[in-house]
């Protein structure tokens, strides 16, 4: 409690009159949280754990709760609504819970937010999800694919425990013509992570696909695991061949052409192929020796040739002799003998023209069996500096009357004439076909740009400036410019409209302006897309944005410090403000010694749109009304800024008040400042300062400063070492003067 008075001393009938002062300080509201975390361990999956929370206001004043919040996967609470006021040392309970949609830690908080003195109070929450039991198969299925018809096989599988609590398994069923388990009896119980093997056997009683599953029902989060069957029961072994019969087409009569040939056993059991045997004129085999056996599946392959001695159909036989189901099998042959072939070409010879330095030109090539029999095509191969070729991949065999087409390229490296050939190897009558090539390597057209880059450097917001530019077709053929763009803020060109073409070692020229829209750097580029060997010329732009000239304004043009007392001061403020640019205030005068300016420390630059404060004091030298103008010297346009000034000076006061008060309790007081108010009949006026000479040091002070007539108010404040400042005492109103 803090308690003091004010003394007024006057001539009046009650000379001395006393104001008692009085008030009491007390704590702010803060809230504290019990327990200050929650823990809620490890928590299954899909359940709910919930903990309790109490909040506790431990200051001395009402703590208004506004939201309560939740973070964190899993998280939520319930029992307190808000707003929500709780008074010194009353508690607020809610509950807090825990439901983790998956596996694995998870941390969060309650954010609860207040008007305490720490208004935001964070209870963190951690807990972590473990996951239900779950049964997973390895191998996730099981195929025995092909058994022979009344024979078993045996294959393993494991089921394991890949959750986080134990699973029992309460049965395992099998379905499916032939299959067996064995190895698992039930019910059996598995830990975290815990396995357990059985065997499964397929036994097929007859031919033919057949499809199962092994079931395991257990308490797992999937309490149904299935394991897919499967399995073909297969017959005793047959022989088939690939391809079912040969056919050599037309061969040149005294050339030799071979196929391959094979034979697999497609069914269960091994075959063993005791001969094999070939009929038909010019035909002939190698590659296979019996006796040979084929397990189940296994192939063996041969090759037949044919050799025609004449012109002329031939047909034939090979023919495999074995212990399969199918002992004979005949693969049938069949081929004609013809005269040789001839290779042409169209056209004889492919002339490229004038082509650019590193572009390519392709021509269309065809070449042709104009024989009677098939021409077999081994090698392509191209010469000479630039060509290339595309299209035809050897070997390549041609009927009579077939044609083959292939493409030619040419891409010169350096400017000048080249020649070449293309040759084509073959078994035709002519087995070396050429076709010669020639074209001339002339300089790609290129754009350059002068100058490379363009710098407009500082110009002014608002303000345009224009450089010209330069583009040339240094290369050696025509090149079009299709499009021309810009980019960058504020930047624009004019004076080129595209497509256009530019011969070579001609020139184009344009303009860019930058018409800067807010101070700062800005940079772009001028981008050129043509044809020539560099199809996107880049011009880099660059400039930068200044402001113009600041102004500075006062306010207010007109300050009227009212009525002081010859031999007192009273003060009043003003602002100064900066628009358009930075401003610095270089000097400020008065051309009457009664008012003087305080608050500004010079030279100050004032940002533009800020402003800065300053202080008059009025010190009337006679009664009277007295006026005065301020000039405000800067950079600024123009250079001086005004402020009429205006007050009265009033006859010096025959009265005084003493005034007193308590001392203040805080650590450090440097002083105190006095403050009073013109009462007008309802309330207090404008409090000003009436220390002028700094701060009070005792709890005493005298106004001598007052004018008869005036009735006044009154309050004081503390200010300690480091100039805070703190709020009115209580005030006191209407003292009257005479």
């Amino acid at each position: 409690a803090v308690s003091g008075s004010v003394t007024v001393t006057s001539n009046a009938s009650n000379p001395t009159l006393t104001i008692p002062l009085s008030g009491t300080g007390v704590a702010a509201g803060a809230l504290t949280s019990n327990p200050t975390s929650l823990s809620f361990g490890s928590v299954q999956v899909g359940t709910k754990q919930t903990l309790s929370e109490t909040v506790t206001n431990t200051g001395g004043t009402s703590v208004t709760i506004s939201n309560v919040g939740i973070s964190g996967t899993g998280f939520t609470f319930t029992g307190i609504a808000t707003p929500v006021t709780l008074t010194a040392g009353q508690s607020a309970s809610f509950s807090v819970s825990f439901t983790p949609p998956s596996a694995g830690a998870v941390s969060g908080s309650v954010t609860v937010t207040s008007n305490a003195s720490n208004p935001t109070l964070t209870i963190p929450l951690s807990g972590t999800g473990i996951a239900q039991g779950a049964l997973g198969s390895n191998p996730t299925s099981l195929s025995f694919g092909s058994v022979q018809v009344g024979t078993k096989q045996t294959l393993s599988e494991t089921v394991t425990n890949t959750g986080g609590t134990s699973v029992t398994i309460s049965n395992v069923g099998i379905s499916g013509t032939g299959f067996t388990f064995t190895g698992i009896a039930t019910p059996v119980t598995l830990t975290a992570g815990q396995s357990a093997s059985f065997s499964v056997s397929f036994t097929p009683p007859s031919a033919g696909a057949v499809s199962g599953s092994v079931t395991v029902t257990s308490n797992a989060s999937n309490p149904t695991l299935t394991i897919p069957l499967s399995g073909t029961g297969v017959a005793a072994g047959t022989l088939g061949s690939n391809p079912t019969s040969l056919s050599f087409g037309s061969v040149q009569v005294g050339t030799k052409q071979t196929l391959s040939e094979t034979v697999t056993n497609t069914g269960g059991t091994s075959v063993t192929i005791s001969n094999v045997g070939i009929s038909g004129t010019g035909f002939t085999f190698t590659g296979i020796a019996t006796p040979v056996t084929l397990t189940a599946g296994q192939s063996a392959s041969f090759s037949v040739s044919f050799t025609p001695p004449a012109t002329g159909s031939v047909s034939g036989n090979v023919t495999i002799t074995s212990n399969a189901s199918n002992p004979t099998l005949t693969v049938p042959l069949s081929g004609t003998g013809v005269a040789a072939g001839t290779l042409g070409s169209n056209p004889t010879s492919l002339s490229f023209g004038s082509v650019p330095v590193g572009t390519k030109q392709t021509l269309s090539e065809t070449v042709t069996n104009t024989g009677g029999t098939s021409v077999t095509i081994s090698n392509v191969g191209v010469s000479g500096t630039g060509f290339t070729f595309s299209g035809i991949a050897t070997p390549v065999t041609l009927t009579a009357g077939q044609s083959a087409s292939f493409s030619v390229s040419f891409t010169p490296p350096a400017t000048g004439s080249a020649s070449g050939n293309v040759t084509i190897t073959s078994n035709a009558s002519n087995p070396t076909l050429t076709i010669p090539l020639s074209g001339t390597g002339v300089a790609a057209g290129t754009l350059g740009s002068n100058p490379t880059s363009l710098s407009f450097g500082s110009v002014q917001v608002g303000t345009k400036q224009t450089l010209s530019e330069t583009v040339t077709n240094t290369g050696g053929t025509s090149v079009t410019i299709s499009n021309v763009g810009i980019s960058g803020t504020g930047f624009t060109f004019t004076g080129i409209a595209t497509p256009v073409t530019l011969t070579a070692g001609q020139s184009a020229s344009f303009s860019v302006s930058f018409t800067p829209p807010a101070t700062g750097s800005a940079s772009g580029n001028v981008t050129i897309t043509s044809n020539g060997s560099n199809p996107t010329l880049t011009i880099p732009l660059s400039g930068t944005g200044v402001a113009g000239v600041g102004q500075l304004t006062v306010n207010p043009t007109t300050l009227n410090l009212g009525s002081v007392a010859v031999g007192s001061s009273g003060t009043g403020s003003g602002t100064l403000t900066a628009s358009g640019a930075n401003v610095t205030v270089t000097a400020v005068s008065s051309n009457n010694s009664a008012f003087s300016i305080g608050g500004l420390s010079l030279p100050v630059t004032i940002q533009a749109g800020q402003s800065a404060s300053f202080i008059v004091t009025f010190s009337p030298l006679v009664a009277g009304s007295v006026s005065g103008t301020l000039t405000f010297t800067s950079n600024a346009q123009p250079s001086t800024t005004t402020e009429t000034l205006t007050g009265t000076g009033t006859a010096a006061s025959t009265h005084t008040v003493d005034l007193s008060w308590n001392a203040s309790t805080s650590p450090n007081i440097a002083g105190y400042n006095v403050y009073r108010a013109v009462y007008t009949g309802s309330s207090c006026g404008t409090f000003g300062t009436v220390n002028q000479f700094g701060l009070v040091a005792s709890t005493l002070y005298t106004d001598s400063s007052v004018v008869n007539g005036t009735s006044y108010c009154y309050a004081t404040t503390a200010v300690d070492l480091s100039n805070a400042e703190s709020g009115y005492s209580n005030i006191v109103s209407n003292v009257q003067i005479p």
